[in-house]
């Protein structure tokens, strides 16, 4: 019995080649470095890739996959968005970025503040990016009901 597809993310992007045996440089969008394990399948518009070895490097990783063997060829994944499944995680603190495009947020006064029309990388706190404009820090979301409300709880004056 086959079930319906599940949903994938976008975890990160080969960056370049490294080294003459197709070793490419990735950039991890992701904190889940087990995306890169050995035996992992990533997706991309260009097809699967599967990590056979993968080791961090600078603030990026080199990684080793098995349908990439020369120079030649990690030259040619150059840039290439990697997808994959989103994870099974049971931890309530854990908010999936793509549950919080398109939500409604409000204030703890019951104020509609607008829809998130983009999340922005922050090294204290990524951002929510209100269609007006606004920018909510992540640490201020109460709860989250995935893609229709984001109830926040944020300090006096963020909205002025």
């Amino acid at each position: 019995m086959s079930g319906a597809p599940r949903p994938t993310l976008e975890v990160g992007r080969i960056v370049k080649a490294h080294g003459l045996k197709g070793q490419v440089i990735v950039d991890l969008w992701t904190d889940r470095s087990e995306r890169l394990d050995p035996g992992v399948e990533l997706l991309s518009a260009r097809g699967a890739l599967t990590v056979r070895a993968a080791a961090p490097h600078q603030d990026r990783y080199l990684v080793t996959f098995a349908e990439i063997a020369t120079r030649e060829d990690a030259d040619a994944w150059r840039g290439t968005v990697l997808s994959a499944p989103k994870l099974d995680v049971d931890d309530e603190d854990v908010i999936w970025i793509d549950d919080l495009f398109g939500a409604r947020v409000v204030d703890a006064h019951g104020v509609d503040r607008g829809r998130v029309v983009d999340v922005e990388a922050n090294p204290a706190s990524d951002l929510l990016v209100l269609e007006s404009g606004a920018l909510v820090p992540l640490t201020f979301v109460t709860s989250v009901e995935p893609n229709t409300l984001i109830e926040v709880d944020v300090p006096e004056g963020l909205f002025e």
